[in-house]
């Protein structure tokens, strides 16, 4: 017959069920944390731009991995580990996931016209270094870019634009005063690889997150150049 009222344990009884909570505690706390595994994105930044050029080269081949998009969704629910963020331009032909194999989940993707550092993408940059841990970041800009070429003409034409696209021309303009500076024979391919060169050299001083990362050699800074016609990613 089942007893109705409670076990009451003496003091002493009380003291020595806590004592022996604590020390079980102390013992398994150790234990954990060597089961524990390391996060999928616990490799260093040279790793992390391998895997990202590998993946480039297969879709170059057209021999893609990854295939099945369902496949670790469940486990995207709950968490993300991106092993590198991307700063790349708008344009609809440029699909960073596809261009460098990686399935969802894999890469942390800033996009605008122009692929350059503003405030909003540099913070969540910022974000994927400090909270997520990807050890890398490449800032992606491709051939014929729509938003350097435009910035070009305007700034020879002296147009004037409606919105907030002056916003973007004064962005991207650095690069074309570079690039003209260079006296290039080709000076969109030209202004598009100073773009580049621009935005990684300011994500590298951006302060305090990424710039003492880098320093540290936490994560690594990269231009690359993705070419519309070949899928090809040349790092700049």
């Amino acid at each position: 017959m089942c007893n109705d009222h409670p076990v009451q344990l003496p003091r002493r009884g009380l003291l020595a069920v806590s004592a022996a909570s604590l020390v079980a505690g102390s013992l398994a706390a150790p234990a954990l944390a060597q089961t524990a595994k390391p996060a999928p994105n616990a490799m260093t930044p040279d790793q992390a731009l391998k895997r990202l050029m590998d993946g480039n080269a297969r879709y170059v081949a057209n021999a893609p991995d990854n295939k099945d998009f369902s496949a670790g969704r469940a486990a995207r629910a709950q968490s993300q580990h991106p092993f590198a963020g991307l700063l790349s331009c708008a344009d609809s032909r440029v699909a960073p996931e596809l261009a460098f194999d990686q399935s969802p989940g894999e890469l942390f993707v800033v996009r605008v016209a122009g692929n350059f550092v503003n405030t909003d993408g540099l913070a969540s940059l910022e974000f994927g270094v400090k909270v997520l841990g990807m050890p890398l970041i490449m800032v992606l800009g491709h051939t014929n870019c729509g938003a350097i070429a435009a910035t070009i003409n305007v700034m020879k034409e002296k147009t004037q634009l409606p919105g907030h696209l002056p916003d973007l021309v004064k962005a991207i303009k650095p690069a074309i005063d570079l690039a003209e500076k260079a006296n290039a024979a080709n000076p969109l391919d030209e202004a598009i690889k100073q773009n580049v060169r621009y935005n990684v050299r300011r994500l590298l001083e951006a302060k305090p997150i990424i710039a003492e990362a880098a320093a540290a050699g936490k994560v690594k800074v990269v231009g690359g150049m993705y070419d519309l016609a070949t899928g090809k990613v040349a790092l700049i």
